[in-house]
């Protein structure tokens, strides 16, 4: 059973390694006509320092002024031409705002001949903000829609209209200068306008949804805070230029190629995962238990972004919730793995990057009197993968591009072709394990 946790584990690990951003960002800057004029480049997100990098490789000495705004932790050093800083995720902090008025700053009064490439990933929404209103109201604002369960999609609708960078509102400040933006999604459909708020995007969403999300969350809000709220968005704009590049969908493919090396058949049951998240644990394990009864392997694949209502004071983050609600559903079950992760290298305030249990792991943690339903009700999680030697630590993997779910099927008796078994064998070989530790 430790076997095959590590498999799913790796499975994971090697999928978000073929996401890095790199090549994709060198793939975009192929298709961007860099013009006469000055070039200003600013890379915002968890993987910002990956992104200003590539760019820097490529671009050279064309740049004239390089910023990376990344979450502390995430800069690997210094990039020649650039100005690096680190800011506070989720939350945004002061370093955030310092950040982006360095941006503001160095972006003003462009002419129509000069460039600037905005290279966006997840993350940015917090990283990369001057508020409308004092740093502490947008704070707890923020923390009120996190708690109650918002999305990003909801999240980002009400933070960019109490932005002067948000929603458009960068574009329009960069005029007349032309603005490319080259896209790393963590958003569950891809939308630009709802990456990192959409800061060089026409803002889709209106006035009217941001006040009905006031409604339904019972948001207590300032009488400034409303009258924003009330402020429409940029909806047109001449200047802006976007290019997506990487998502989940593509993490998804990776994850699917990754269990078909192994000899896993993989299934993607979705690329839009957007649900509670211990509700999407219990999911993938009755899916699990349904697979295993069927005598063969499998792999269930799954990408998204869950939520978590926050009902306790506990250490945990989305993914490992999923990891340990689906714990409890495969419970006693031998042949069977699900491991939850987040792409970026960090599940919540957390050093995870998520968890990965098994058909004993319940029974790890019940032996030391712990009781999963109690741990999730603290939203403990961290603490109770802890105990039972399911938690994922990657570090920062330097992507974003939202979060991946596996469930791996090996049950005892599953009949394997000698493709599989050769296969199988020689991973066990490699990893000094006896061959055929698996099926009849």
């Amino acid at each position: 059973m430790m076997e095959l946790k590590r498999v799913a584990e790796e499975i994971c690990r090697k999928a978000v390694e073929r996401a890095l951003p790199d090549a994709a960002v060198r793939r975009a800057l192929e298709e961007i006509q860099i013009g006469k004029g000055r070039l200003f480049v600013i890379a915002v997100g968890k993987a910002g320092w990956e992104m200003g990098r590539t760019a820097a490789e490529v671009l050279g000495d064309r740049i004239d002024t390089g910023i990376v705004i990344t979450k502390y932790h995430h800069s690997r050093g210094e990039i020649s031409g650039f100005a690096i800083f680190e800011a506070g995720h989720p939350v945004l902090d002061e370093n955030g705002v310092k950040a982006t008025e360095y941006v503001l700053e160095a972006v003003k009064d462009l002419s129509k001949e000069d460039q600037v490439l905005l290279l966006l990933s997840g993350g940015g929404s917090a990283l990369f903000e001057k508020p409308l209103l004092p740093l502490e109201e947008l704070k707890d604002i923020s923390q009120q829609l996190l708690a109650c369960g918002a999305d990003i999609v909801e999240i980002n609708t009400i933070r960019k209209r109490l932005s002067a960078v948000k929603g458009g509102r960068f574009a329009k400040a960069c005029a007349p200068a032309q603005v490319h933006s080259v896209l790393l999604s963590d958003v569950v459909g891809d939308h630009p306008g709802m990456i990192a708020s959409g800061p060089a995007c026409e803002d889709a969403s209106t006035c009217e949804e941001a006040l009905e999300l006031v409604e339904k969350y019972k948001l207590r809000l300032s009488e400034r805070v409303l009258e924003l709220l009330g402020q429409e968005t940029p909806k047109r704009l001449d200047n802006i230029c976007v290019t997506l590049t990487g998502g989940v969908s593509l993490l998804c493919r990776f994850v699917a190629e990754e269990c078909e090396k192994r000899g896993y058949p993989p299934v993607i049951l979705t690329d839009s995962m957007d649900c509670e998240a211990r509700e999407a644990g219990r999911f993938l394990a009755s899916a699990a238990r349904y697979h295993r009864g069927k005598g063969h392997k499998i792999a269930l694949i799954a990408g998204g972004e869950t939520i978590v209502h926050l009902t306790g004071s506990g250490k945990g983050g989305r993914n490992q919730e999923l990891a340990l609600a689906a714990a409890e559903g495969i419970a006693g079950l031998e042949g069977v793995a699900i491991a939850a992760m987040g792409s970026d290298g960090t599940d919540g305030p957390t050093d995870a990057a998520g968890g990965c249990v098994d058909g004993y792991s319940k029974n790890a943690l019940e032996k030391q009197g712990i009781r999963i339903y109690e741990v999730l009700r603290r939203n403990d999680a961290y603490h109770g993968l802890e105990q039972c030697g399911g938690l994922i630590v990657t570090g920062s993997t330097g992507t974003n591009v939202n979060d991946i779910a596996l469930a791996l099927i090996a049950p005892p008796c599953a009949k394997r072709t000698e493709a599989e078994v050769e296969n199988e064998d020689r991973g066990l070989k490699a990893a000094g394990k006896p061959a055929s530790f698996y099926g009849c």
